[in-house]
């Protein structure tokens, strides 16, 4: 009989269950090779709780590190905007203005950005209440979909230079990306907020097409394309995170 000198152990978990407060917590765990601490985020857009550590790193130290800022935990958590449901009565920004979702039986096409009968904006559903909120989504990211190509299609023709493909998506951690193939990506979510707003997203991602780095010369080509970067940018930093809320 051979016995082995080795014994496999167990990878890490990858979360880390916490209680306090009488509340419990689930705190992702990730690994980075380049991590020289650990660090603790607390997402304003998911509530996603995470622990970044080093690779390797000892475990026990970093549920340690987890329980001994469950408060701080507990605080951030808190802060977390309440998500809101797409569903009959709920108000929600299109192109930064509010619309409340109505139901409406006799509506011939699915979803449609109309106003009420004393002039207030709503998005009207068509259906049952069990397919408002898919349909509010469909008809979000269409319409997204339909701003963000008008809007690459004018700072691409100004630069002279094609995008290989515009992606619609739900991301998290930022609104817009640009590949060095040239493929750009972007919120859906964007057309909740001001039309500004937007277009500042499709110009700076189209701004990477040239200039593929956050250089001096990419802001001043951004500049340039889009006067109003400095406004839009202020707007993302003060109510970016809401935009998270709904849906």
């Amino acid at each position: 009989m051979r016995i082995s000198l080795f014994r496999r152990t167990a990878p890490d978990p990858d979360r880390i269950t916490i209680a306090y407060g009488g509340d419990q917590f689930e705190v992702a765990v990730r690994r980075r090779p380049a991590a020289r601490r650990f660090t603790l985020r607390v997402s304003q857009a998911t509530g996603e709780i995470a622990l970044t550590v080093p690779q390797p790193s000892d475990f026990r130290a970093a549920i340690r590190f987890v329980e001994a800022h469950g408060a701080w935990i507990a605080q951030r958590v808190q802060r977390v905007p309440r998500r809101i449901a797409f569903r009959p009565g709920v108000r929600m920004p299109l192109r930064g203005i509010p619309h409340r979702i109505v139901r409406r039986a006799e509506l011939g096409a699915a979803v449609l950005a109309t106003r009420d009968e004393i002039g207030a904006p709503v998005i009207a559903v068509s259906g049952e209440s069990e397919h408002v909120p898919r349909r509010v989504a469909d008809f979000l990211k269409q319409q997204a979909t339909r701003d963000l190509d008008g809007s690459v299609a004018k700072y691409t023709a100004l630069l002279g230079i094609p995008a290989r493909r515009i992606t619609i998506r739900d991301t998290k951690s930022r609104w817009g990306s640009c590949s060095a193939a040239g493929r750009l990506s972007f919120s859906w979510r964007l057309i909740m907020a001001p039309p500004y707003v937007l277009d500042y997203l499709a110009a700076h991602e189209v701004a990477h097409l040239k200039e593929m780095n956050h250089s001096v010369r990419f802001w001043r080509l951004l500049m340039s394309l889009c006067p109003r970067t400095e406004e839009a940018e202020a707007w993302l930093k003060a109510h970016g995170a809401e935009l998270h809320r709904y849906g």
